[in-house]
């Protein structure tokens, strides 16, 4: 059979990487790209027979770079570590790198489970982020900091897989916030050359809720759906604060206090 290395990228991933891990054992090598974890993803990794691999964090297109170099064969397939491969989805990259006549890079879709159900709609099905399954020499990232983008480096057509794998992006509200913290401090750094305003701002946040929630059919998944619309709004907003907040630089500071005492004889 054709080998296949499995890329996983995790960073204070413990309540989520086993699990990951467990739903990848078929491959045949299995690496973890971890950035210096405090929460013990290292030794978990370490524990079910991956190799970890520690690489600084400067962005995500950066990380799953270095994440490809690492990987010994030909094919690849990358996973995060909120994702989970299926069985289905296990069986078909195996016959995909067994077809002499396979190509080269696959898009695979994404069932995404949220407050307890499947986000079929606002635009989390079939939620394709970048090709995950593909050659080795065909394909790499650009150096977006986050929600990066590939470059091709082949000639043949995209394909795409039937199965899904399946992922659980926020285990609560508590994780949602932290992401969407993280998450529009990155995307500020992509934004903070362009000539925006607060009121830029907000009519890209309301965009991004009501693009989310009416145009991509978020109100069918009930208050998932809002919620989902709700926290695009809260991390496009905070992305454009944050970047005119790194344009006005000291003028955004608090001022200096001075503690002017009188002589008192």
């Amino acid at each position: 059979m054709t080998p296949i290395s499995v890329y996983i990228i995790a960073y204070n991933e413990a309540e989520k990487v086993r699990a990951t891990i467990e739903s990848v054992r078929w491959a045949d090598e299995v690496i973890v790209v971890d950035s210096w974890s405090t929460d013990g993803t290292a030794d978990i990794a370490t524990g079910l027979g991956a190799k970890v691999v520690q690489v600084a964090f400067t962005g995500f297109g950066e990380l799953r770079n270095q994440a490809i170099a690492a990987c010994s064969h030909e094919w690849i397939f990358s996973l995060d570590a909120d994702e989970r491969c299926t069985p289905e989805v296990a069986a078909e990259i195996q016959s995909i790198v067994g077809n002499s006549n396979a190509l080269d890079v696959y898009w695979t879709p994404r069932r995404n489970y949220f407050m307890g159900r499947w986000i079929k709609h606002s635009g989390w099905y079939p939620n394709y982020r970048q090709p995950q399954l593909f050659r080795k020499n065909a394909m790499r990232y650009d150096l977006k900091p986050v929600h990066e983008g590939y470059e091709l480096l082949t000639d043949k057509p995209l394909g795409h897989m039937q199965n899904a794998i399946w992922q659980f992006p926020f285990k609560n509200m508590a994780e949602v916030m932290h992401k969407a913290n993280r998450y529009s401090s990155l995307g500020a750094e992509k934004i903070k050359h362009k000539k925006i305003s607060m009121w830029t701002a907000l009519l890209h946040a309301k965009w991004a809720f009501w693009k989310h929630y009416l145009f991509k059919l978020g109100f069918l998944d009930g208050w998932a759906g809002f919620v989902i619309a709700l926290g695009n709004f809260e991390g496009t907003f905070y992305r454009y604060v944050k970047a005119i907040e790194s344009q006005n630089g000291q003028a955004w500071q608090a001022p200096q206090f001075e503690n002017k005492t009188s002589d008192r004889s």
